[in-house]
């Protein structure tokens, strides 16, 4: 491969939206996860940090610049997902949005799209996951439910939520939030005849975001 003297080799290297590392081709998703968020060049722009410009996002998304290691943690910070996910082997095959429920019935979509779960938001909060593996009130063997982080300041805004919280040596606990006097807040587990959970300071609390269960 030949390299332009006096200029440093890029870490990927694009044809197009397709571009090789080594000889693994990879194709670049940004267009498609951007497109999927519903965000524009310009909005994903100024979420980078620091800030970009809507061409230059337009340009790394078609391989028509270089998309480096430092691009791709910026881009995905802005886009609420993990780097890894704006690129993907050739041979390796996602999971498709392929239709769409309206008010109409079901209706095929244009271009079948990657199905991305986030591991992140696009406001910045992380996502955790908790597995439920007995049931538990309304939640059934086998789900999995996603929660969005938050700093326990804000636990007045999830009042009568379903809340993941840490406790002191490695535990957690779980269930409805009912109640916050100061630095202490207190849980309703979901089970029958399960009594309140008062955790002084928490270090952060993770409210109950997305249900993802099988049928």
């Amino acid at each position: 491969m030949e390299q332009s003297v006096g200029k440093k080799k890029p870490i990927w290297l694009f044809d197009q939206a397709r571009f090789t590392k080594g000889r693994t081709k990879v194709i670049n998703r940004i267009r498609d996860i951007r497109k999927q968020k519903r965000m524009t060049l310009a909005e994903v722009a100024a979420a980078c940090r620091p800030a970009t410009t809507a061409q230059t996002i337009g340009r790394l998304e078609t391989g028509m610049r270089n998309l480096s290691l430092i691009w791709m943690n910026r881009i995905g910070a802005a886009l609420g997902v993990d780097p890894e996910l704006l690129v993907k082997g050739e041979d390796v095959t996602a999971p498709q949005v392929i239709a769409r429920l309206t008010d109409q019935g079901a209706e095929a979509l244009t271009h079948p799209r990657d199905a991305i779960l986030p591991t992140q938001l696009s406001d910045g909060a992380q996502l955790v996951c908790l597995t439920i593996e007995a049931p538990q009130g309304e939640y059934r063997s086998g789900d999995q439910l996603w929660m969005r982080q938050l700093r326990p300041e804000n636990a007045a805004s999830i009042v009568n939520r379903d809340v993941l919280a840490p406790r002191s040596g490695g535990r957690f606990a779980f269930g409805r939030l009912i109640d916050r006097q100061g630095s202490m807040v207190a849980l309703l587990p979901p089970g029958i005849g399960q009594r309140q959970i008062v955790i002084d300071k928490p270090a952060w609390l993770a409210v109950a975001e997305m249900l993802v269960r099988k049928l």
